[in-house]
Order: C-alpha cells, then sequence, then structure tokens
C-alpha cells in the first residue's frame, strides 16, 4: 500500500504538481479492482482519514523528508490493511499485485509514472 500511495502521490505530482484528492484515489480503484459502490464508499473514508494524517505529518516535520517518511509508513501500512479488510479474495489479490507493481517503479526510479 505505501508504494501505491507514493506511486499515486507521484503520478499526480506529474501531472500537475497537486495530490489526488481520496475521492479521485476511490474512483480510480473502483475501476480497477471493480469495487462495488459500498466498498468504495468505505475506501473513500479510508483515504480521506489517511489524507488528513498525512497533512499532519507534512505539516509537524517542518519540511524534513526522512521524518516524514518514517512517520508515513505505518499510515500507509494501516490504510492499505483497512482497504485490503473490505475487499473480496480476487480484490485483495489484484490490489497486492497493483501494489508490488508500484514498489517496483518506485525502487526504479520510475516515480509511478
Amino acid at each position: 500500500m505505501c508504494c501505491f500511495l507514493v506511486g499515486i502521490t507521484a503520478m499526480a505530482h506529474a501531472q500537475g504538481g497537486q495530490r489526488r484528492s481520496p475521492e479521485d484515489q476511490a474512483k480510480a480503484l473502483q475501476t480497477s479492482l471493480k469495487l462495488s459502490d459500498d466498498q468504495t464508499t468505505k475506501v473513500t473514508a479510508i483515504l480521506k482519514v489517511q489524507a488528513t494524517k498525512m497533512d499532519s505529518v507534512r505539516t509537524a516535520a517542518n519540511g524534513d523528508r526522512t521524518a516524514m517518511r518514517s512517520a508515513m509508513g505505518p499510515i500507509r501500512t494501516a490504510t492499505s490493511d483497512q482497504i485490503k479488510a473490505i475487499l473480496t479474495q480476487d480484490q485483495a489479490t489484484a490490489y497486492q499485485k497493483f501494489l508490488d507493481e508500484q514498489r517496483a517503479r518506485m525502487q526504479g526510479g520510475g516515480g509511478g509514472n
């Protein structure tokens, strides 16, 4: 999940420098994972909580990227776990594959593009 969210953020930065909203992120997951409306609503709520926490971390870190990275990791993991809990087995498998691909891209310096 960490890399998925980093990937989404990186893609948003590459597409105009703005982060994608939780609603946009949920809509992308709805399309790619074929989420039901109920699942999409739940994912949106989870992503909104995450966005609030991430904004707090960014503010508290005051530009210290190392501090941000270490504080954001557990938030991303918790978000991923919460999202996986509402997915079917097939959706969770597809979601994990997506996360793994995002992680590989980020480690390869691709920035999610």
